[in-house]
């Protein structure tokens, strides 16, 4: 009988991966580098060849597998093709029926990295025992993934919850990476809460320790736990934005609960002392119970759920 599941989780350095058994334990993980060059043309041999010899090596036969489940960076719609992984070097990849050639017609599942994710806090992580759930990934940038009903919304061409672009400010002259000025990205991800700070550092002359130190989303809330007004002040802002941005979230989706995760949740539960006041203040009445918690899977999020997409 099929007992064992694979999850892949591609990324544009590394492409970590797990082999499950179908209760969601993990048996064993491993990686192996991405190899972008010449428009990636070697990443989905090379996740075929290692899944290959994993199988092998632990004497398990195609029998025995439901399939490889795979998160991607980038829009991946309810087909398994993939438009655009930039971080990959692709273009439109039919990701799902290539690699289960290449797996001589095992099953495959795919999705995007961060719906993935969320599928895995929501499987074995912060977001057990919840079936509608909006995970927010605060990193480099503001990643989104909503399951409604155990399901990844993915939307019409996989761009659903895209949640750092949610436009929470007008009066922006910075623009996003991604063209855009004012998304929440801008202020509640990581290089975000180092801009909100170098902007308040530059505005006023207060004391704080910050100044000729290195300015970065942890020494700002390791300053915000000491005490120090200014860093207070700028985790005030970040609180607000986030707020409103999830605020507006969850008057769309209506989940149960938000599950925080990416470096910055490394912070800890104090975040949600200042993201709370300005979500209470802006959500929809019928939303306000919303619960808060923190991811608890870290890097090992995406392979869970890459591994849930096949159940």
């Amino acid at each position: 009988m099929a007992n064992y599941l694979f999850g892949v989780d591609v990324g544009g350095t590394t492409v970590k991966m797990g082999l499950f058994d179908k209760d969601g334990n993990v048996l064993e993980k491993w990686e192996i580098p991405t190899r972008t060059e010449n428009g990636g043309e070697k990443i989905l041999p090379d996740i075929a060849d290692s899944i290959k010899n994993k199988m092998t090596e632990k004497g398990i036969t195609k029998g025995d597998v439901i399939g490889a489940g795979a998160g991607v960076p980038g829009p991946v719609d309810g087909n398994g093709v993939v438009h655009r992984a930039v971080n990959l070097g692709w273009g439109e990849v039919d990701l799902k029926k290539e690699l289960s050639t290449l797996l001589d017609g095992m099953r495959v599942e795919a999705g995007n990295d961060a719906n993935v994710a969320a599928l895995g806090e929501m499987w074995k992580g912060g977001g057990q025992g919840h079936q509608n759930l909006v995970a927010v990934t605060l990193g480099t940038g503001v990643g989104g993934g909503i399951i409604i009903n155990g399901e990844i919304l993915t939307g019409a061409t996989g761009a659903g919850g895209e949640i750092g672009h949610i436009h929470v400010e007008d009066n922006e002259t910075e623009a996003c990476g991604c063209g855009n000025f004012g998304c929440l990205e801008e202020y509640a991800s990581a290089t975000g809460i180092t801009r909100l700070a170098n902007r308040a550092l530059a505005a006023s002359d207060k004391d704080s320790v910050l100044r000729g130190g290195e300015v970065s989303a942890k020494t700002v809330f390791d300053a915000v736990k000491a005490g120090d007004a200014l860093a207070i002040e700028v985790a005030e802002k970040f609180g607000e934005y986030l707020g409103k941005g999830l605020g507006v979230i969850a008057g769309v989706v209506n989940p149960e609960i938000f599950v925080i995760g990416g470096g910055v949740s490394k912070a800890g539960e104090v975040l949600f002392d200042y993201i709370k006041p300005s979500f209470e203040k802006t959500v929809f009445h019928g939303c306000k119970n919303t619960i808060f918690a923190l991811a608890t899977l870290g890097n090992d999020a995406g392979i869970y759920g890459a591994a849930r997409l096949l159940l």
